[in-house]
C-alpha cells in the first residue's frame, strides 16, 4: 500500500498527467487526481502517531484526501464530499464528512487563488440556461438516461476484455501502445471538429445556448443538419471506442471527462433531432406549452443532460453526478431533469450492468472487495464458507525459531491464530505476520534454536508477546454468513476467528465469502467460460496483429531497400 500511494507514485503521477492530458488520448485527470490526492494524504498520514497507529483514523484521512481530489478537477467542492460518501467509504459517519468538507474547501480555495485558466473561474466552462424545460421533454431525459446506462454496460464490458489482452500480450510493449494510441487517435480526431477540440473545450461548444453573439455551425439555422448530424454520431461512436482501448495503458487516465464527452456529442445530437421535429411540427398540441416567439428547444440542454448520463453510466454513481454536473455549470433550473436521466442511467446499470467500471476492475483483479450497497443472501451460517485452521501458534507449546522461519517460509498466510495448546484449542489471540518479521528483524543472527514466547517473556526466549492482538474479533460456528458480512463492512477487520463450545475451529476472511458466493451461484463456472472466450478471441487478435505487423515491416524493406527482410 505505501508503494502505491506513496511520495514516489505522486510524483510520477503528477509529472506523467500532464504530459498524458496534453498528448489528446482519451482520457481524463480525475481519476489520477483522486489517486495522488490519497497520496498525499497517505503520506501525510504516516507521518502523524494518531494515523500511523489507527487503521480506521487512517483510511478516514484517506477518504478525505479523495474529496480534495475530486473537488480541485472538476472545480466542485460539494461533489468532491459526496463522492467521497458514495464512492469511497462503506459506512456513513459524520466525522468522515467534517474532514472531507474541509478537504475539499481548501482545495479549491487554492485552486481558485492560483487561478489556473487565467478566468477567474474554476472550470473551463460555465453555461447558464434561461430557459425551463418542459414536461414534454421527459421522455427525450429518459432516452438519454438510456443511453448512458447502456453506454456504461459496453463500455464496462469491452474495457475489461481489452484489459486482459493488455496484461497477456502488451505486457513488454507499453511505449509502442501508447504511440499507437496517439496515432490512432490523432487519425480520427483530424477530419472531426468535436474530436479535434479538447474535451472541456469541445464541452463548453456543445452545451452552449446559442445565444446572438456564439457564431458556431451549431447555432446557425442554415447549417446542414444532416451532416452536424452525422458529425456528432460518428464522434460519439469514435470516441467510445477510443476509451475502450486507451482507459488503462500505461499513462495516468481518468474515464470521468471521456466519458461525459460522449454523452455530450450524443446529447447534442439528440438535441437536433428534436429541435428539427419542433420546427416542423410547432402548432403541435404536443408543443403547446411552448411559448409564443419564444425559443423551446435548447440543444445545448441535451448535451448537458448527455454528459451526466455518460458520467452516471460509467461509474454508477447518482448524487455525485447530480452535483458535479451543477456546480460545474450552474445550470439550477436542469437539477430535475438531471435527477430523472441519472435516475433512468441507473436503473438501467442495476438491471442489466454490473456496476460501475471500478468495482468490476476490482473484481477482475480478485481483489477482496465486499460491495456495501449489495445485499446478500445466503441462508447458511459461517461454518459453509470458513477455512479450517492450518497453522496456529502455541502459548503451552513454544516452537523454536528456526521452525517459525520455516513456516513463514511455506506459507502465504497474513497472520496465525494463537491457542493456549493442541489439546486445547481456546482462543489466546492473532498475531499478523508483518508483526513477527518486524520482531525478527530486530534478532537477526541469534541461535535458532532459540524458542519463540507468545504470551510472556522468558529466559533465552524471543519475546512476541507485545505484538499478539490478545482481543481478535471472535464469532460462534451457528453465526450467520449475512451477520459476518455485516461484521467485516462496518468494522473492517481483515479475518474472523470461529470458535465452537469456546475452541478454535476455523477462521474466514472476505475472500472466503466471495469464494462461497461465487460457488453457489455457478459463478465460478460462467467466469470460466467467459474467460475461454475472452483468452480465444485476445488470442485471434493478437494473432492478426502479429501477422499484419509483419507483412509491414517485409513491404518497409521492400520499398526502402528492396529488401524484404531488413526489418525482420
Amino acid at each position: 500500500m505505501d508503494g502505491f500511494l506513496g511520495w514516489k507514485t505522486l510524483i510520477i503521477k503528477s509529472l506523467g498527467l500532464p504530459l498524458a492530458i496534453g498528448s489528446g488520448l482519451s482520457l481524463g485527470k480525475e481519476g489520477p487526481s483522486v489517486h495522488y490526492a490519497v497520496c498525499v494524504g497517505n503520506s501525510i498520514a504516516k507521518s502523524i502517531q494518531k494515523y500511523k497507529k489507527s487503521a480506521s483514523k487512517g483510511r478516514e484521512f484517506l477518504t478525505a484526501t479523495s474529496a480534495a481530489g475530486v473537488a480541485v478537477a472538476f472545480g466542485s467542492p460539494m461533489g468532491g464530499v459526496l463522492f467521497s460518501i458514495e464512492e469511497m467509504t462503506s459506512m456513513f459517519q459524520l466525522t468522515t464528512i467534517v474532514k472531507s468538507y474541509f478537504c475539499a474547501m481548501i482545495a479549491v480555495t487554492t485552486l481558485a487563488m492560483i487561478n489556473p485558466f487565467r478566468t477567474g473561474q474554476l472550470v473551463l466552462f460555465e453555461v447558464t440556461y434561461d430557459t425551463n424545460w418542459h414536461y414534454f421533454e421527459i421522455p427525450v431525459y429518459i432516452i438519454l438516461g438510456t443511453f448512458g446506462g447502456f453506454y456504461g454496460i459496453i463500455v464496462s464490458r469491452f474495457n475489461i476484455q481489452m484489459a486482459a489482452f493488455r496484461k497477456k500480450y502488451l505486457g513488454n510493449f507499453a511505449v509502442r501502445e501508447v504511440f499507437t494510441l496517439a496515432l490512432l487517435t490523432a487519425s480520427f480526431a483530424y477530419f472531426n471538429e468535436f474530436l479535434l477540440l479538447e474535451m472541456t473545450e469541445s464541452m463548453q461548444v456543445l452545451f452552449h445556448e446559442c445565444e446572438e453573439t456564439f457564431h458556431h455551425p451549431l447555432c446557425d439555422p442554415k447549417s446542414n443538419k444532416t451532416s452536424l448530424l452525422l458529425t456528432l454520431l460518428f464522434a460519439t461512436i469514435a470516441r467510445m471506442g477510443l476509451v475502450i482501448i486507451t482507459y488503462g495503458c500505461r499513462v495516468p487516465a481518468g474515464i470521468f471527462v471521456p466519458s461525459m464527452a460522449v454523452g455530450a456529442t450524443f446529447g447534442r445530437a439528440l438535441g437536433i433531432i428534436v429541435d428539427m421535429i419542433y420546427q416542423k411540427h410547432k402548432d403541435s398540441f404536443y408543443f403547446s406549452t411552448c411559448a409564443d416567439g419564444g425559443r423551446c428547444i435548447i440543444p445545448g440542454t441535451y448535451a448537458f443532460l448527455g454528459a451526466a448520463a455518460g458520467l452516471s453510466g460509467i461509474t454508477d454513481l447518482t448524487v455525485t453526478v447530480v452535483i458535479i454536473m451543477f456546480e460545474l455549470t450552474g445550470a439550477l433550473r436542469y437539477i430535475v431533469p438531471t435527477m430523472i436521466v441519472v435516475a433512468i442511467t441507473k436503473s438501467v446499470n442495476d438491471k442489466w450492468g454490473k456496476g460501475g467500471i471500478a468495482d468490476q476492475m476490482i473484481n477482475v483483479n480478485g481483489l477482496p472487495l465486499i460491495d456495501a450497497k449489495e445485499e446478500f443472501s445466503f441462508g447458511t451460517t459461517v461454518e459453509a464458507a470458513m477455512s479450517p485452521v492450518i497453522v496456529a501458534f502455541s502459548t503451552a507449546e513454544p516452537i523454536p525459531l528456526s521452525q517459525l522461519k520455516h513456516i513463514l517460509e511455506n506459507t502465504s498466510y497474513d497472520g496465525f491464530p494463537i491457542i493456549h495448546s493442541g489439546n486445547n484449542p481456546k482462543i489466546f489471540g492473532y498475531v499478523s505476520r508483518y508483526e513477527i518479521e518486524y520482531i525478527l528483524n530486530n534478532y537477526d543472527g541469534v541461535d535458532e534454536s532459540m524458542l519463540c514466547s507468545w504470551d510472556a517473556p522468558g529466559v533465552d526466549r524471543i519475546d512476541f508477546s507485545p505484538v499478539v492482538h490478545k482481543s481478535p474479533i471472535s464469532i460462534t460456528i451457528s453465526t450467520s454468513l449475512e451477520s459476518v458480512v455485516d461484521i467485516f463492512v462496518k468494522l473492517g477487520p481483515k479475518y474472523i476467528l470461529v470458535e465452537k463450545d469456546d475452541l478454535l475451529v476455523g477462521i474466514i476472511t472476505r475472500k472466503d465469502i466471495l469464494r462461497y458466493e461465487y460457488t453457489v451461484h455457478g459463478q465460478d463456472q460462467k467466469d470460466a467460460r467467459e474467460q475461454h472466450r475472452i483468452e480465444t478471441f485476445n488470442a485471434t487478435i493478437w494473432e492478426f496483429m502479429t501477422h499484419l505487423g509483419l507483412s509491414a515491416r517485409k513491404n518497409l524493406g521492400k520499398l526502402l531497400y528492396n529488401d524484404a527482410g531488413r526489418y525482420l
